[in-house]
């Protein structure tokens, strides 16, 4: 005689939501994480919802009505530090991407000005980076020689910058910062890295005073240029730079072991121009073989809106160039800033970021400059400086300005080598080896896809570094989710708990019970997957087993860490059933999500399996299917009975 079933089903059967409702949530989870608009909700007065909306859009209302004079000291002498690494960072990295070193002067005056204003974090100072700057060099000179046109090559960068700057505010109005996740860390680690190599190789042309060079930007036409131009070796300029390289390291080395001494690391590049002029004036060192900037206008950034070009023959080519550099340079200025936001326990919005750097770039082509973002080096230097608010950046804006007015023709005589010891200073400090030794450690994989992009950009080019190192990204999480993980269950002996066998041996499996669980949204591109592995596992279990008949009767589905599912999906529960019950095997879903259960109950699943058939816990599936086996064998004995 059977007994009632002493398990309770407490599964929340609920109408589903609404379309529009389901599709709100999603957009909300997908664009807004951060729920921005928390702050107005509850809110009824109009202008303080206006007020909050103000400060929200413009971050520096926010935090300049409470400003005053002891943050303001920080940020001064954090802005005067800076101030010192802009001007030859600017000079240097303008000639990384052949355009007139005044540029880089002026990319560090109207940019950060724009930042301090819409930008959403303390720390970060604005600059041009070397990266980037070789990145857009590299790729409107693919079209455009600068030698050949340096008005056409100019007004191309500063279109480049301008599609930089739309297509960056673009992404932050449509709340698309997520696109910047699909660079990886270990592709940004590889990136870095490449990149350093091979600016680090580009600068013993200064080093070496070369006067004839490639244009190519790959290591081994780098080498071969170097050796075949040895005849142009300047023997002076090689000492100059050694000596100039090897006081810079010094001072890198000092701040490591010192860190209260990082200002000595901060003025090293700035005492390197100093002297390198004062050398380069006195000793007439042009005309011993030692190359130097030549003249710089004095005076403030020119408008250069009218010398935008968009010209269709070069419109693809400053696109490219605007996109790419428009995500690496993202890419690193938000998780530049979001670094040093968590060293004080802050946080910053990653789209108030983005929208900033559009801006301050869009800003910038206007106003003769280049590509602007967040250097790791300024923004270091910045921290450890103490400031407190983005009004450093303004500081530095002043200084440029008057850096522009009255001291850039001093700069004129700055010695190439001296440039070119500044810059490979300051990438060897960009190859990280521990953090790709690291990788190889703790992932095999992610460092597979590090050295691809390092070596792509060392050996074949920057853009295909980047494109073969996130195809081999993105081929990974294809793979994740074309074979997701699924494990069996087993109990701890001695309690409640249901954990992975594999990881946990020796757990007691329940006889004719067999628990799996699923770990990954159920849909198209893994569902045959699904199949074949749960009757693989049905196979295990009897191949395991000594008994001839069948030793499970029952399937248990563990959908919690299920957090979507689609039609091919559900087909394919509706066939796993089918098949199930063909070999007189019984299945059970065990707490489906909220998405999962609507669509279950829209597709009609739950009223074929059996709202019976669907538990919130393991515990209650295994306690039913052990009821029900019971149940059937008392069955079973009556009619062998009879």
């Amino acid at each position: 005689m059977s007994t009632e079933n002493p398990i309770r089903n407490n599964v929340n059967f609920a109408t589903p939501r609404s379309f529009g409702t389901t599709l709100k949530s999603h957009l909300k989870e997908t664009f807004f994480p951060d729920d921005p608009f928390r702050q107005f909700r509850n809110d009824k007065s109009g202008g303080r919802v206006i007020k909050k909306a103000v400060q929200y859009f413009i971050p520096i209302f926010e935090w300049l009505p409470n400003y005053n004079l002891r943050l303001f000291r920080f940020d001064v002498l954090a802005g005067i530090t800076i101030t010192s690494l802009a001007i030859p960072q600017g000079i240097s990295y303008a000639k990384l991407a052949n355009l007139p070193p005044i540029i880089g002067l002026y990319s560090s005056f109207v940019p950060p000005l724009i930042y301090a204003v819409f930008g959403n974090s303390k720390h970060l100072a604005v600059g041009t980076v070397a990266a980037c700057s070789l990145l857009i060099g590299n790729t409107i000179g693919e079209k455009v020689s600068y030698q050949d046109d340096p008005n056409l090559y100019l007004h191309l960068v500063f279109t480049a910058t301008f599609f930089t700057g739309i297509f960056q505010t673009l992404l932050g109005l449509l709340r698309l910062g997520i696109l910047v996740d699909f660079l990886s860390h270990s592709t940004i680690t590889g990136f870095m890295g490449g990149t350093a190599t091979l600016i680090c190789l580009q600068q013993l042309k200064g080093i070496f005073g070369l006067k004839h060079f490639t244009t190519k930007t790959d290591a081994v036409s780098v080498l071969r240029a170097i050796l075949q131009n040895r005849k142009e070796w300047k023997w002076q300029s090689t000492i100059v730079g050694i000596i100039f390289l090897v006081f810079l390291q010094f001072t890198r080395f000092l701040r490591r072991k010192r860190p209260n001494l990082f200002w000595v690391s901060a003025i090293g590049p700035m005492a390197v121009v100093v002297v390198g002029c004062l050398f380069a004036y006195f000793a007439h060192a042009d005309k011993h073989g030692i190359q130097i900037v030549g003249h710089l206008n004095r005076g403030l950034n020119p408008l250069s809106i009218k010398q935008l070009n968009f010209d269709s023959q070069y419109i693809p080519v400053t696109l490219k160039a605007g996109l790419i550099t428009a995500l690496i340079a993202l890419a690193e200025g938000i998780a530049i800033g979001r670094s040093f936001a968590i060293m004080t326990n802050e946080q910053v919005d990653g789209n108030k970021e983005i929208m900033a750097f559009g801006l301050m770039n869009i800003v910038g082509s206007f106003t003769s400059c280049y590509l602007t973002t967040g250097p790791f080096s300024k923004t270091a230097v910045n921290y450890n400086a103490g400031c407190k608010t983005a009004m450093s950046n303004v500081v530095m804006a002043i200084g440029m300005m008057l850096t522009l007015l009255f001291l850039a023709p001093l700069f004129s005589h700055t010695p190439l080598v001296a440039l070119s010891a500044i810059i490979m200073s300051a990438m060897l400090g960009l190859i990280n080896y521990g953090e790709i030794y690291h990788l190889f450690k703790v992932d095999k994989f992610d460092f597979v896809i590090c050295i691809s992009c390092f070596l792509g950009v060392a050996f074949i080019s920057m853009n295909y570094g980047l494109m073969i190192s996130i195809g081999l990204a993105l081929a990974r999480t294809l793979l994740y989710a074309a074979r997701p993980a699924t494990c069996r269950l087993g109990q701890i002996p001695n309690s409640y708990l249901y954990r992975d066998t594999e990881q946990y041996p020796g757990l007691t499996r329940v006889p004719g019970v067999l628990a799996l669980q699923l770990g990954s949204p159920i849909y198209f591109a893994n569902s045959n997957y699904i199949r074949e592995r749960i009757l693989r596992w049905i196979r295990e279990e009897e191949d395991i087993s000594n008994a001839k008949e069948s030793v499970v009767e029952h399937i248990l589905l563990d959908l919690s860490g299920v957090t979507s599912i689609d039609t091919t999906g559900i087909e394919t529960l509706i066939e796993i059933r089918k098949m199930l019950e063909a070999k007189s095997i019984k299945i059970a879903i065990i707490n489906p999500r909220l998405e999962v259960m609507e669509k279950m109950i829209r597709s009609h699943f739950v009223d074929k399996i059996g709202k019976e058939s669907i538990f919130l816990s393991i515990e209650d599936a295994v306690e039913a299917s052990l009821f029900s086996m019971s149940e059937q064998k008392q069955q079973q004995q009556q009619d062998d009975f009879v």
